[in-house]
């Protein structure tokens, strides 16, 4: 995992300053965009969010599914659970493939900010996973930081300050899911937070048309 941490970086590992930073750039109607345009129906059905900081998702999600959430950030876990303690079951640790021997499949996989952070290898070990947790008709929905040609300047330096040290423009995202899933689709926004910034949003499936 490639990423910047020291300096100002350093108090986004705070989950109350991160969600605040979050907040002031749009991220709820970003959520709330996100969810209506790209998830699936997913009442009575099961999710599973990897790098899911502090599960913020779930104030948009119906609350009869059953939602399972990963992060490396036991300070994010400790308020995924005082916020949502009775909506999810939450993991302080890294997901890997024995992880997920005791789970059923899962109808969703999301990935919120996670690939920008990883090395071209972690990544498509990160797709692996993901469509070995999904039932066969699930779907991976990624969302990311990206580099586009023509995007605003301010974009492209806030970008450029992120602590991930991997964003890819949204070809190089594709690439490392086809390795693993046959339907991969890509949006492009720049329309996702107040500020000017560009997404990469993946909606992948193991076959096309599931």
């Amino acid at each position: 995992m490639a990423q910047i941490t020291s300096g100002i970086r350093a108090a986004l590992s705070h989950a109350g300053l991160y969600d605040l930073s979050q907040s002031l750039l749009g991220a709820r109607p970003a959520r709330e965009t996100l969810v209506r345009e790209y998830f699936p129906d997913l009442h009575g059905r099961r999710m599973l969010d990897i790098g899911c900081g502090t599960a913020e998702i779930l104030r948009h999600l119906p609350t009869d599914m059953e939602y399972v959430g990963y992060d490396l950030s036991e300070d994010y876990i400790r308020k995924a659970r005082r916020n949502f303690g009775s909506r999810g079951r939450f993991h302080a640790e890294r997901l890997d493939d024995v992880s997920l021997n005791d789970e059923p499949p899962f109808d969703m996989v999301l990935a919120f900010g996670l690939l920008h952070h990883l090395e071209d290898d972690e990544a498509r070990a990160l797709f692996r996973l993901a469509a070995f947790a999904l039932a066969p008709h699930g779907l991976l929905v990624t969302v990311d930081p990206a580099w586009a040609e023509g995007q605003a300047a301010f974009a492209r330096w806030l970008i450029g300050k992120d602590r991930g040290r991997n964003v890819r423009d949204a070809a190089g995202y594709a690439r490392l899911a086809g390795e693993a899933f046959s339907d991969v689709r890509v949006d492009v926004r720049h329309d996702l937070l107040r500020v000017p910034y560009t997404h990469a949003i993946l909606r992948c499936r193991r076959s096309r048309g599931a």
